[in-house]
């Protein structure tokens, strides 16, 4: 496939990514494609480098070795539009939750009517009419997360990283917020990339599943999953796929 054809087809390319600490290598030899639009989830053995994984791919440490590249260009955060949502909830405490909303779009700049047309339509799809003006310490953890997502996905960034952020949660509360993310995705067209350590989540959620390795942790299957939705968690099939990926990540 020509590179052109390449920057076409997929948003996000991996190559050859490594990344060692010293002597400690934690990330070797990583090759990954994220299409435009899709939701990838990686998984993988506890204290494989999942979290190194990520802050690699968001420059937020700079890899060893190997390429990221975004819509054929070398990944940069000045040049490129890149969302992150995290495990503990990151709303600004002194902002109301349409000014959460607001602020990585005002920060970029936009005119301020595109910003009022795209807060509206976040917190119309997030259901969060009720307390746009109220302030997080007012909502609960889930209705301030809801915040969080809305955020992110408000910015229509290129890539769009969540790094577990239903891990504090109970799972009715964790079902609610991840058919949100979905539909969300689904409304908007965002790219993301999905850490996490929970496997029914990963194939609840997710196009694709990444299982990463044991360390130094490499792509060990790359799974496309061919599953309709809303899924059904119950069903031989989904459980079947959840059973696969639960093994391809033990360690040994």
């Amino acid at each position: 496939m020509k590179r052109g054809d390449e920057m076409n087809e997929y948003k996000v390319e991996v190559r050859e990514l490594c990344k060692n600490f010293g002597s400690l290598e934690v990330l070797k030899n990583c090759n990954f494609n994220v299409a435009r639009g899709e939701f990838v989830c990686v998984v993988g053995p506890t204290g494989c480098g999942k979290t190194t994984f990520l802050n690699t791919l968001t420059c937020l440490i700079p890899p060893s070795s190997g390429e990221i590249l975004i819509d054929g260009e070398p990944a940069n955060p000045k040049k490129h539009n890149l969302s992150f949502v995290f495990q503990e909830p990151s709303a600004m405490p002194w902002l109301t939750v349409e000014k959460n909303i607001e602020f990585g779009m005002t920060l970029k700049r936009w005119p301020k009517a595109r910003i009022k047309e795209q807060t509206d339509r976040i917190i119309n799809l997030m259901g969060l009419n009720k307390c746009r003006n109220q302030y997080p310490h007012e909502l609960s953890v889930s209705t301030e997360q809801k915040v969080v997502i809305g955020r992110a996905f408000a910015m229509e960034p290129d890539l769009l990283l969540m790094d577990e952020p239903y891990g504090q949660m109970d799972i009715k509360t964790r079902f609610y917020l991840e058919d949100e993310v979905i539909r969300l995705w689904k409304e908007l067209g965002s790219t993301v990339l999905f850490i996490t350590h929970n496997v029914e989540e990963a194939c609840y959620l997710a196009d694709r599943v990444l299982i990463l390795s044991n360390k130094p942790s490499s792509v060990k299957e790359d799974l496309h999953l061919d599953l309709p939705r809303p899924r059904d968690i119950a069903s031989e099939e989904f459980v079947a796929i959840r059973t696969h990926v639960e093994e391809a990540i033990k360690w040994w």
